[in-house]
């Protein structure tokens, strides 16, 4: 067998953010195909012998990093295993070893789903990199796992907490009191602690044996309704959680609305002081009506495209960022904050942007009406193959004006076809169609001055999709 060929013919693709496929097509020839082809892509620019590897919450996600180990092992790498952790977790720990490390999670995609995420020593892989695993040809033979055992250090989990414990004192959330929506995301096991060397009273909640595929950018009716009804009952301040792997957060003030993520991020960049910030371009436009930053850097969406904008940005500013619409947040600069040295950490986060926020004095909700009030609102069709989003697309991209006479919006300002299609009418609406890049789904964001003018653009998009 060989790298090469087994990948082509696996199934499985790189999507917004690492390798994403049905767990069945995850075989172990396929785990150890990827896990070498991502070893052999960087050996010319590094010098390592060990690949750190973490796991989320799914059934299928130990068997994968078995199988993943067991392929290394014919690469002459040894494997240091971090248990489950949040994938931020295993990315700080392995940039400061100076070390390349694999995340097994599919994220907040379908329950029989999974995938790979991979970091170099310096941080997450770019869209490049994915092209040279694509690319990599090594052979190798039948693998035995008989003999891959995978004892967990604590090391990367202690590491993520003293990151944030190590930023603030231990009375910062005094009188605070933190909701934690545990479900199955891999964090769970680590906030409640994190938030209470911090000071806050901490009530865990939700927690779940099942895996929960949650959404930061749709989420569900039931969890809105849930995080009103905790909210109220507990008197929290303030209501945390995150998607399956712990990248993305999800945050509610003291009145129970989940904040969007972009809105999020866009608080925790000004508290952060960032100069330059990079965000795809389905963010929301309150980030340049801010004011905030010196520039804004607009990328398509996934965490690899906002990545390669670092560079550039680096090069002129000192203090630099970026978010995506689903809150995960990507620090591209070491900076000072609360006195403190804040290290870079260059791929999705949920943890900053939410402690940032709550340690800012005022409510988060009275934050949020600081900002230019826009409001943005997403959601997909599921089981809607690619190609149908793609073919779609293409026939909309063919007279947007139409497609927004449809939506009674008149005349289109601006046509954005850098990620799918995004139309911003005369009025600053926006209606933004794309195929998702993990699962066989169709994404709308809309944007508009209030939730429920957006919440409608929305809803009348996807029925004109319906409808076509």
């Amino acid at each position: 067998m060989n790298t090469k060929s087994v990948i082509q013919s696996s199934g499985i693709a790189f999507g917004t953010s690492g390798a994403r496929g049905l767990v069945a097509d995850f075989t172990p020839e396929v785990c150890a195909a990827f896990s070498i082809a991502f070893a052999q892509s960087i050996t010319a620019e590094f010098a390592f012998n060990t690949i750190a590897i973490a796991i989320d919450n799914r059934p299928s996600s130990l068997d994968i990093a078995k199988a993943c180990a067991a392929g290394l092992k014919q690469f002459n790498i040894e494997v240091v295993y971090y248990g489950v952790v949040p994938t931020p977790a295993l990315a700080y720990t392995s940039i400061q070893d100076n070390m390349p490390c694999i995340m097994v999670t599919g994220s907040h995609i379908p329950f029989d789903r999974n995938g790979l995420k991979f970091y170099r020593p310096d941080g997450e892989i770019t869209k490049q990199d994915e092209l040279a695993i694509l690319a990599a040809d090594f052979v190798f033979s039948e693998l035995d796992l008989s003999g891959i055992d995978l004892p967990i250090s604590d090391k990367a989990k202690d590491a993520y907490i003293a990151r944030y414990t190590n930023l603030f004192n231990g009375e910062t959330l005094a009188g605070k009191r933190v909701g934690i929506y545990e479900h199955s995301s891999a964090g769970r096991d680590i906030y409640k602690s994190l938030f209470e060397q911090l000071g806050a009273e901490v009530i865990c909640l939700g927690r779940s044996d099942e895996f929960i595929p949650i959404d930061t950018e749709a989420v569900s009716d039931e969890d809105k309704h849930r995080s009103k009804v905790w909210v109220s009952d507990y008197h929290l301040d303030m209501l945390f959680s995150t998607d399956g792997d712990g990248d993305r957060p999800l945050v509610a003030g003291e009145d129970g609305e989940w904040l969007r993520g972009d809105i999020l991020g866009l608080l925790c960049s000004q508290a952060l002081s960032i100069e330059a910030l990079a965000t795809p371009v389905s963010c929301s436009t309150a980030i340049e009506l801010s004011g905030s930053f010196k520039t804004v850097t607009r990328t398509k969406i996934g965490s690899p495209y906002v990545i390669e904008a670092f560079a550039d940005l680096n090069k002129t500013y000192r203090r630099v960022a970026g978010f995506e619409a689903n809150g995960g947040y990507l620090l591209a600069s070491d900076l000072e904050f609360n006195g403190k040295a804040l290290k870079a950490l260059p791929t999705r986060d949920a943890v900053l942007p939410a402690l940032v926020v709550i340690t800012m004095g005022n409510s988060i909700a009275s934050l949020h009406k600081t900002l230019p009030q826009r409001f943005t609102v997403s959601d997909r069709l599921k089981d809607f193959a690619t190609e149908k989003s793609k073919a779609l697309i293409a026939e909309l991209s063919e007279n947007p004006n139409e497609f927004l006479n449809s939506l009674g919006l008149g005349e289109a300002k601006v046509v954005c076809k850098r990620d799918g299609l995004r139309i911003t009418a005369e009025n600053g609406d926006v209606v933004h169609l794309r195929p998702s890049g993990n699962a066989p789904e169709l994404r709308c964001y809309a944007e508009s001055n209030s939730e429920q003018e957006a919440l409608c653009l929305m809803n009348r998009a996807f029925t004109l999709v319906n409808q076509s």
